[in-house]
């Protein structure tokens, strides 16, 4: 017979700190009137608010201001990246992006999950980290704990579960190798 899983357990478990807490209602708060509703071409503005709530963002960096983003002092973002219009950058754990990708329209990068070997399904944290000069396409699902390659590029609606070799092209679902770029 199955064990039963403790919700309550999981539910008053503690995963964040009382500062981490604080940090992410703050901005809850904040978020939409000084990020999501600037303007456009306002990239520079939306650098300066993500700076100021941790984030480490390199210059001409350009993030759209519909991206939704749930822990900005976990994002490690270089030199001129653009991050799409609707992106999910879902950072519970370090999300690390190098510098001169493109991460396309509603892409989801979801460095955040769940132990589903231990019943209580406790709340992991674990690190992406994508190459520079990678493309992650439009729809594409970027896994925890996994390594884009510098290079590479990451095919439009692919799931990415596995590290990515630099260099190479994946499509599909699960993501595998196409080709190599030369």
């Amino acid at each position: 017979m199955p064990q039963s899983i403790d919700v309550d357990a999981n539910r008053n478990a503690i995963k964040w700190s009382r500062k981490e807490l604080t940090g992410r209602l703050l901005w809850e708060i904040f978020r939409g009137p000084i990020f999501a509703w600037s303007p456009r071409q306002f990239w520079v503005w939306r650098r300066v608010v993500l700076r100021f709530f941790g984030a480490k963002i390199g210059v001409d960096t350009r993030i759209h201001p519909t991206v939704m983003i749930t822990v900005p002092w976990n994002l490690f973002i270089g030199d001129r990246v653009g991050i799409g219009d609707s992106v999910t950058l879902y950072s519970l754990g370090q999300i690390t992006i190098g510098d001169n990708a493109t991460i396309s329209q509603n892409a989801h990068i979801c460095a955040g999950t769940h132990d589903y070997e231990d019943i209580s399904f406790p709340l992991l944290k674990p690190p992406i980290y994508i190459g520079e000069s990678a493309w992650v396409a439009a729809d594409a699902f970027i896994g925890p704990d996994t390594k884009i390659g510098a290079g590479a590029i990451v095919a439009a609606r692919s799931v990415v579960v596995r590290d990515v070799e630099e260099r190479v092209i994946v499509a599909g679902n699960p993501a595998s190798v196409v080709r190599s770029r030369d």
